[in-house]
Order: structure tokens, then C-alpha cells, then sequence
């Protein structure tokens, strides 16, 4: 099959996203009681290769017997029309298997704006859309990733949501499937035994009916699997896996180096950070773990850069010496440290100092909201003097180009608020030009980065009111008059895209019909800038008789049932409201280290697993 679209690569962009065979590539012999599994990501290979997940779950389940994990990726669209053009489905990159011939095909849901490219993907691995079109000799279409916390938009095409860590619940559904082998168990058998098992949702065994209003009246769940998903957890990063290698790619990828989890969740409680509730609660790594994987890691693959990835780097409660401790050995090979994520009020600027020797760093400080007050509403914890003092010490070291990030669209903001994106902007451009001349290193820049902010289920915020377009422009056009310096470049995000985004973020099932229409009418890699259509997407949604506006301008009442209300992610409903509630007033809280908030997660995980 290969052979047929191999002579025609070099008419394509980067022909290297469609060969495979790459270093650290796993080949396993196939048999027939061999599962094979194909990891699909939603979009192109640049982007899923960067994706630390993805490198977790290949290593993970290529560990396991009989079991061949491969890769497939969402074919550029030149490459699509290659593929349609010839008759060549979607295939493996392992072994250029066609999609529809393994047992099982799986989706990582990163972002609600790839939902077409998964329709796509199965299309052109000649898979029925729909789950209730397939039969038994077609893979299980499995799904997971933080977008699986409500997975009701796409209900009707994955057969299986994975909800929570999947590498807690892979292995189990795995040996499920080769038992269902061994026993000659047909689909509906298999599907529900996989729903008894914890943090597995089968769509199919739920159905739901509505309002006249058109929220939801109730949910009616098969007697035979359970009501609530519980979110799979994993307990002890030390103790689960975790690769000894990585794919290294032919081709540049978005971040082409070594990725070192340190620890997973976060205990700072801002209240529009769906990560940070989702991944409740925080779980370390140990140092002597990180430093012994980084070591492996670096030197099975001979990447150049590690990064230290977590939703709050400096918040490890070893990171002093595991850095130092990483530098002594980054230093004599020349290797690259990178520390995404720091916090403006943890900023370890002498550390930067000594990394930057090796390679300099980007830095991105995050005030997310230009006043205090708007800052105290978000619960973010951080203060002006905190901006001001890391910029500082960021500039006597020798930085010049900083990347501010903002939201606009928060609760309750107002046009001063808006100002105070200007103000912090400027007053750090004043500090750089304020020392002394010989001081001064390099040529400034400012990054001034203004995102639409997408209310997320799981978060206080899951029941506000979403901007609409047109308010959006009008910030982002007060903003583009007021910032205008050449020293301070500002960047915003398309409204369009946002609104999309919370329309599928905080969506029920009757959107699954759109995206299939949007789909067909030419819909794909929404995500990307100059291939997103919103008119043909509004056409949609006027065909379903879908009103956008109901699921991203209107204010949700306190006891509304949401369409994700059936899953346990460990953080109590109860909790989410009062901390939204407090957002009325500015009232903090703060981070779970200085006492318990009472979440949720130890009611339902026990102490044991907070690591606070």
C-alpha cells in the first residue's frame, strides 16, 4: 500500500510526517492474538510528535505482551488530497497498516477544535462515522485527553471515553479486549464489560432528554453499567511508567526535545484553569526519580533540550535541587534546561541565570488580568510587584524579550481592567529603559499576548456567560488604539475560534449532528487560522436548528444539570459554586500547601493521594 504513495511524497509538504521508521520507532512481531493498537492524534504530526502523552502511552503499551501500539497522524491537507486522489486510506507509520484493520483506534481530545479532523481521520480510514454503524470486525474507536470530561459532543462517534489518566485504565481494558478474543464476545459484550471498568464511559448505555428550554431534564443509564464515571487517578508518578526513550522525529516538531514530567495537578485554585481542577490532586515525582529519568531520557535520545513540564513548575516542592542538580549535568554536555510554566511570585531568577549560560530561555510571565482587583476575581494569586520584580531581576540578567500573557472576556471585567493590559505592558517597557544604559543587554521586545477567555466545565466559571463576538471585538479594537509602541507587539485571538471553542467546551449531545454537517461541508483543522470557516459552521448550526447562544452567552442557574454532570472528576460541585460565588467579591483562596479546601478529592480518593 505504501508503495503506491511513496513516489509521490516529494510533491508534498514535509514528507518526512508520512514515513516513519525514526529512532526510538518501536517494531514488534505480529501474530494473531497480537492487540494492535493505533494511537491517533487529531492533527498534524508536527504537533501530536510534541506531545508528551503520546510518548507515554506508546512506551506504556509496547511494554505490555502481546500488545503493538503504533501511530497515525491527521494528514496535512495537501497530503489528504493525495490520499483521496489515489485510494490510500489512513495507515500506520509503523507498519503502513490501514486504520480499519486494527483492533483498536484511539484519539487523545487535546482541543475541542479538532473534532472534525477526528471525523476526517475515520473517514479516511474507511470507518463509519458513527459508532452504531460499526460492526464486529471494525477497531473500537476509543477517546481520551482532557476534553473527555465532557465528551458529549462527540457522543455518537467514539465508542469509548477514557476519563481521567489513561495509563491508569489502558492496561485493564486491554486485557479485557483479549479476553473478549478468547471467549468470542461480540461488540455490545465487550462494550459492557469496559463500562464497569473505573474511569470508562460507553456512551451508548446513556441516553438523555430535555427541557423545553433545552437543558437537561435527566439522564437514563443502562441498568448494567454505572451511573457516575468516576475519573481513573493515577496514585504514585514514581511508581507508573514512564518512557525510557522517545520517538526523535526526522522533521522539526513544535517543541523538539526531551519533556520530564515533575509532578501532576496543581494546588494554586485558579478559577479558570480547567487543568488545574481537572488534575486534582497534586502528585511529585521525587527528585531522585526526575533526575535518574532525565538522564535515561537524554541519553537514549540524544535530544539537546529537556524541559521540565507541569501545569507550575517552581511550585515542586524539590525543584531548587533538582535543578542545580540537572544544570551540573546539562552544563558539561551542553545541553539545553527549559522551565515552562513558572510562576510570577516563584520566579527563580538566579537559577535562569546560570541556564541561560547554556541557552537562553523564553520567558512568559502570565498576569492573565490587568488589575488586582480583576486578578482577585480569578483567584490568581499574584500581585503588580510580583510582575515587577521578575521582570527586573529578568532584565539585570540579560533578557530583553518577554512575553506577557492576558485574558479578556473574565467575569466582571471592565474597560479599566482592559486599560490595565496597556499599563503592565508599558510599565515593564518603562523598567528596562529606567536602568542604566550600560546595563542594559539586548533589544527590547514585549509580547503582549490577549487570549478570549472559554468558560471550561469543572471550574467556578463552568456556569457565567461567554462574551460574544461582537464584544470581543470591541475590546481587542480599544485595545489595538491604546497599545501603540514599538517596543510592546500585541497579539489577540481570532473571537470567532473562542466562541466555537465554548460552544463544544460547555455542549450536549445535540451538537454531534453539527459537527458531522460542518464536517461534510469541508470543516477541518478548525483550529488553524486560515482553514477555519465560521460561515460554513454557522450554516451548520442554522440547519440543526442550533441557537450558538445558548451555550456560550447564557448564565447557567445554580442547580442546572450540565451534560458532564454524570462524571466524578474528584472536585465537588458544592466546591466549584462557592468558589465561584467568592469570585463575586474578590475573595481569595488560597493554595491547597497552606490547608485543605475541602475539594473533593480526599472524600473520594482518600488522604493518602494529596500530597499537601
Amino acid at each position: 500500500m505504501f508503495d503506491k504513495i511513496e513516489p509521490y511524497l516529494y510533491s508534498v509538504e514535509k514528507p518526512g510526517r508520512y514515513v516513519g521508521e525514526e529512532m526510538g520507532a518501536v517494531k514488534k512481531q505480529i501474530d494473531e492474538d497480537t492487540v494492535r493498537f493505533l494511537f491517533a492524534f487529531p492533527d498534524i504530526y508536527d504537533i501530536g510528535m510534541s506531545f508528551v502523552g503520546m510518548q507515554i502511552l506508546y512506551g506504556l503499551l509496547n511494554e505490555m505482551d502481546n500488545v503493538y501500539c503504533e501511530r497515525t497522524f491527521a494528514p496535512w491537507v495537501d497530503m489528504e488530497k493525495l490520499m483521496r486522489d489515489r485510494n490510500i486510506p489512513l495507515y500506520s507509520l509503523e507498519t503502513k497498516t490501514n486504520a480499519s484493520d486494527f483492533d483498536i483506534l484511539g484519539f487523545t481530545l487535546q482541543y475541542e477544535m479538532s473534532y472534525t479532523n477526528i471525523l476526517n481521520m475515520l473517514d479516511l480510514g474507511n470507518i463509519p462515522i458513527e459508532s452504531k454503524d460499526r460492526d464486529d470486525s471494525m477497531p473500537i474507536v476509543v477517546a481520551g485527553g482532557p476534553c473527555a470530561f465532557n465528551p458529549e459532543p462527540i457522543w455518537d462517534i467514539i465508542d469509548v471515553f477514557f476519563i481521567g489518566d489513561a495509563e491508569e485504565v489502558l492496561p485493564e481494558f486491554i486485557n479485557l479486549y483479549k479476553n473478549s478474543n478468547k471467549d468470542n464476545w461480540n461488540r455490545d459484550d465487550f462494550l459492557i464489560k469496559a463500562a464497569n471498568i473505573e474511569g470508562i464511559y460507553v456512551p451508548k448505555f446513556h441516553d438523555v432528554k430535555y427541557n423545553e428550554d433545552g437543558t437537561i431534564k435527566e439522564r437514563i443509564v443502562d441498568s448494567r453499567v454505572p451511573k457516575v464515571i468516576n475519573k481513573a487517578m493515577v496514585k504514585d508518578l514514581n511508581e507508573s511508567f514512564y518512557p525510557e526513550s522517545f520517538i526523535v522525529p526526522y522533521v522539526d516538531i513544535v517543541h523538539d526535545r526531551v519533556s520530564m514530567e515533575i509532578f501532576r495537578g496543581c494546588t494554586r485554585g485558579c478559577r479558570f484553569c480547567q487543568a488545574g481542577m481537572l488534575y486534582r490532586p497534586i502528585r511529585e515525582r521525587t527528585a531522585e526519580t526526575i533526575l535518574k529519568q532525565s538522564k535515561i531520557l537524554l541519553e537514549n535520545s540524544g535530544y539537546e533540550e529537556i524541559s521540565l513540564s507541569s501545569l507550575s513548575t517552581s511550585d515542586h516542592s524539590e525543584i531548587q535541587f533538582i535543578i542545580r542538580e540537572l544544570m551540573d549535568y546539562c552544563y558539561e554536555r551542553k545541553i539545553g534546561l527549559s522551565l515552562p510554566s513558572l510562576r510570577l511570585d516563584g520566579f527563580p531568577a538566579d537559577i535562569l541565570e546560570k541556564i541561560n549560560e547554556v541557552k537562553k530561555t523564553n520567558l512568559t510571565f502570565a498576569p492573565e488580568a490587568g488589575t488586582q482587583r480583576l486578578r482577585d476575581v480569578i483567584n490568581k494569586g499574584i500581585t503588580e510587584d510580583d510582575l515587577i520584580t521578575a521582570s527586573r531581576e529578568a532584565f539585570e540578567r540579560g533578557w530583553s524579550t518577554v512575553k506577557l500573557y492576558f485574558m479578556m472576556g473574565l467575569p466582571s471585567e471592565t474597560m479599566e481592567d482592559l486599560e490595565g493590559i496597556k499599563t503592565l505592558s508599558y510599565k515593564v517597557k518603562d523598567l528596562f529603559f529606567n536602568m542604566p544604559k550600560e546595563e542594559r543587554r539586548g533589544n527590547l521586545k514585549i509580547n503582549t499576548s490577549v487570549s478570549c477567555f472559554v468558560p471550561k466545565p469543572f471550574t467556578p466559571f463552568q456556569w457565567i456567560a461567554q462574551d460574544t463576538i461582537e464584544i470581543f471585538e470591541e475590546k481587542q479594537n480599544m485595545l489595538s488604539k491604546e497599545i501603540r509602541d514599538r517596543k510592546v507587539s500585541l497579539s489577540m485571538h481570532d473571537p470567532r475560534t473562542s466562541v466555537m471553542e465554548g460552544v463544544f467546551a460547555r455542549g450536549d449531545r445535540k451538537l454531534s449532528n453539527v459537527i458531522k454537517r460542518a464536517w461534510k461541508k469541508g470543516c477541518r483543522f478548525d483550529s488553524w487560522s486560515h482553514h477555519f470557516k465560521y460561515d460554513i459552521w454557522m450554516e451548520a448550526f442554522k440547519e440543526e436548528g442550533i441557537d450558538t447562544d445558548f451555550y456560550t452567552t447564557r448564565e447557567r442557574g445554580k442547580d442546572e444539570l450540565f451534560p458532564w454532570d454524570f462524571i466524578n472528576a474528584g472536585v465537588s460541585k458544592k466546591f466549584l459554586y462557592d468558589e465561584y460565588e467568592k469570585s463575586f467579591n474578590g475573595d481569595l483562596t488560597s493554595d491547597c500547601r497552606k490547608g485543605c479546601k475541602n475539594c473533593g478529592i480526599i472524600e473520594h480518593y482518600g488522604k493518602e493521594v494529596c500530597n499537601v
